[in-house]
């Protein structure tokens, strides 16, 4: 079954990690995918290796999120858009009184002002079209994270999750369902340099765990799927744990 045939979406952040396994998921499901990434020349190898494996049609877009002009003008610009998902963020691992100014406004330009753009300016071209926005916030949403300090990246995957409710609230009368996804440790290359540097560190994330593991990213992707496909039409408002039980603890 292809609940996405005849489906455009839009991707951001999806060269790498989470955001690539998404964009492979619907694909899978029959969905036109648009990899919206500021990393051109990882975003087109990514496209190239997706559209070989699922025989879909992937098109990229280089997009800096922050930017307003440029994200009006690919929401005004590219094919109808029926589902968004706004991945792309940063983390910057900094104990608070060392964090810079610089690093504190680039963590919320990226994270949240980038995701409110990108709703606001697609949520305008999906009125009355049944559009289906997830944003990917994360369990820092929720709680305090250990070992790692990340005060701007645990301010901003909270604040995401209050933007996702307000706009869904908002947009229910425009048919515009507004879901999170708020994923756990996931075994992206990122998390691996981490854990090749130290493996203490990924030990205490496992440690933290119940299922005592890293989420694979292939797993955030079809909790993704489900928010965006209609047969969740029901959902909307909703943030969407995927972290191995790591908040029931």
């Amino acid at each position: 079954m292809n609940p996405l045939n005849g489906k455009t979406a839009v991707v951001t952040g999806a060269a790498q990690g989470i955001g690539a396994a998404v964009a492979h998921k619907l694909a899978v499901q029959g969905a036109s995918v648009i990899i919206a990434d500021v990393q051109a020349d990882a975003a087109r190898e990514r496209a190239s290796k997706l559209a070989a494996a699922t025989g879909a049609k992937v098109t990229v877009e280089q997009l800096d999120v922050t930017d307003s002009q440029a994200v009006s003008r690919l929401a005004e610009t590219s094919e109808p858009v029926d589902i968004l998902i706004n991945n792309a963020g940063i983390a910057t691992n900094a104990a608070t009184f060392d964090m810079t100014d610089e690093a504190w406004q680039r963590t919320l330009d990226i994270n949240l002002t980038g995701t409110f753009l990108m709703c606001r300016e697609f949520g305008k071209t999906m009125r009355g079209r049944s559009g289906a926005i997830v944003n990917v916030s994360s369990i820092a949403g929720f709680k305090a994270t250990r070992p790692e300090v990340h005060v701007g990246y645990d301010a901003t995957k909270a604040a995401i999750i209050g933007l996702t409710r307000t706009l869904a609230a908002e947009w229910a009368s425009e048919e515009i369902r507004v879901n999170a996804v708020a994923p756990g440790y996931a075994n992206t290359d990122i998390l691996k340099s981490v854990g090749a540097e130290s493996p203490e560190t990924l030990e205490q994330w496992k440690a933290q765990v119940p299922q005592g593991r890293l989420m694979e990213p292939a797993e955030i992707a079809e909790v993704v799927a489900f928010l965006a496909a209609p047969s969740s039409s029901a959902v909307t408002g909703h943030v969407l744990v995927a972290d191995g039980g790591y908040t029931a603890w």
